[in-house]
């Protein structure tokens, strides 16, 4: 069996073994595919592996003896699922393989916008603040304790959930909003979360944590609208996908200090162009979509798609998403 992975290099930029997923049929590699390149990589393949290689249609059509379909991520938007169905092909994504470190990104922006570490960090080395400071310790922005702060989830699958783990070990309160309350009334008989329109979590929370699935309904959720509910204090946390916000109305919101501050890992563009509104923005912390790239969480990816792919050729194909 023929199987070709279009970008593999973000998967596994050299500290794991690709052994396993040779191990199951003639492999090719290739670290990224741009999109001239895709049919002539991919044609006479009966297994694509992609992570945001994107495959339509069209694409498809050009594709004979194409099988199987396995995204390395567990958004799978980049394919038409159900063209795909049409043209029997498997298409299998990999979930739940980043939640832990995904969880700990959340909260690595959180601690860095209340704790301002970074930057006096680099009062102190760079700028030798403390150096010529007549007491003992200083601080030039204020710092915020997370206990007793309400945290607002929207999305509450298994990184909201694990999220809203870590926050009440830090003392905070929990509030969420998510289409399905009813499946989780067992967080709310604990006292654990208390589950709220999304207006009134705009309105009420110190940080917002976004953790739902970018759909049509959640495109722009973090629009002018709803950044003016928020308390002009209030900290925005994005983990999860970069058109959740409206990018333009929040650099303003923060230009404006009607917010207290943006910690994303994600944007609309990635990567994103040197005049992105969020760029240059006050209180804005960016990193360049790393939450889901720890070893661990990366091994765990590894796994998953050579356990999606060992099942698809038992005949019994797993985490099938079309």
């Amino acid at each position: 069996m023929k199987i070709v992975f279009l970008d593999g290099y973000t998967l596994n930029p050299g500290d794991l073994s690709w052994d396993p997923l040779a191990e199951l049929g003639d492999l090719t590699i290739y670290e990224r595919t741009p999109p001239e390149l895709v049919i002539p990589r991919a044609r006479g393949a009966q297994v694509l592996l992609t992570n945001k290689v994107e495959f339509d249609d069209i694409l498809l059509a050009q594709l004979d003896g194409l099988q199987y379909i396995g995204v390395t991520a567990t958004g799978f938007n980049i394919v038409d699922t159900l063209a795909a169905r049409r043209r029997g092909i498997v298409v299998t994504n990999a979930p739940a393989y980043s939640t832990r470190s995904v969880s700990q990104m959340v909260f690595a922006l959180l601690l860095e916008m209340t704790q301002q570490v970074g930057h006096h960090s680099r009062l102190v080395q760079e700028q030798h603040r403390w150096s010529s400071s007549p007491d003992f310790s200083f601080w030039d922005r204020p710092l915020i304790e997370l206990d007793g702060l309400t945290l607002g989830l929207v999305g509450f699958g298994q990184i909201g959930r694990q999220v809203a783990t870590i926050a009440r070990a830090f003392g905070m309160q929990v509030v969420a909003h998510t289409a399905h309350p009813a499946n989780y009334n067992d967080y709310v008989e604990r006292g654990e979360v208390a589950f709220v329109p999304l207006d009134e979590l705009f309105s009420c929370s110190d940080v917002i944590s976004l953790h739902c699935p970018l759909t049509d309904a959640t495109r722009n959720l973090v629009d002018t609208r709803r950044l003016a509910l928020m308390k002009p204090t209030a900290l925005l946390i994005n983990t999860a996908r970069g058109p959740l916000v409206d990018e333009q109305a929040v650099a303003q919101a923060l230009a404006e200090r009607r917010i207290g501050g943006l910690g994303t890992d994600v944007l609309s563009a990635e990567p994103p162009p040197a005049d992105h509104p969020l760029l240059k923005a006050p209180n804005a912390f960016i990193t360049p979509h790393i939450a889901w790239a720890s070893r661990e969480a990366r091994l765990r990816l590894m796994n998953i798609v050579i356990e999606n792919l060992r099942a698809f050729m038992a005949g019994h194909p797993q985490n099938v998403v079309n």
